[in-house]
């Protein structure tokens, strides 16, 4: 992937999930959804309600989450991840790994069996080999 190409993409994913609640609303819903409104004010608080509306209403817009109506009087809604908003599960682990690093300066994650902290790592899912950056920025075997 050429620089400008880099540039694009992270905009791009930046001006979707960069704002302060975002991630959170999407680390919320990771593996409890569905969540109704409520229940997503409880784990996310000090958040606004006004904030949490906005906030859902811009990621469905943008198809990583999915709002169901549950009851019509008065109308009241739960939220799922779609596919999109799921792919997103490694990243914040990611995220939350490296604040938790910044903050606590522990290494992050470990191996429940040996106790060797994690590392992220590309590789082929079908022919399951390891990739590693070129110079170049792009990913090859």
């Amino acid at each position: 992937m050429r620089d400008d190409e880099l540039m694009t993409a992270i905009s791009e994913a930046t001006a979707i999930i960069g704002d302060r609640w975002s991630p959170r609303v999407i680390a919320a819903l990771l593996d409890d959804a569905p969540l109704r409104y409520g229940e997503l004010m409880e784990r996310l608080d000090p958040i606004a309600p006004n904030i949490l509306s906005a906030r859902l209403k811009k990621l469905e817009g943008d198809g990583l989450i999915v709002s169901s109506l549950y009851s019509e009087r008065p109308p009241r809604y739960e939220y799922r991840l779609t596919e999109s908003g799921d792919e997103l599960s490694d990243l914040l682990r990611l995220l939350a790994a490296w604040g938790t690093r910044r903050l606590t300066g522990e290494t992050g994650p470990v191996h429940p069996v040996c106790g060797t902290p994690l590392q992220v790592a590309w590789w082929c899912p079908t022919c399951a080999e390891r990739a590693a950056p070129d110079d170049d920025g792009t990913i090859s075997v």
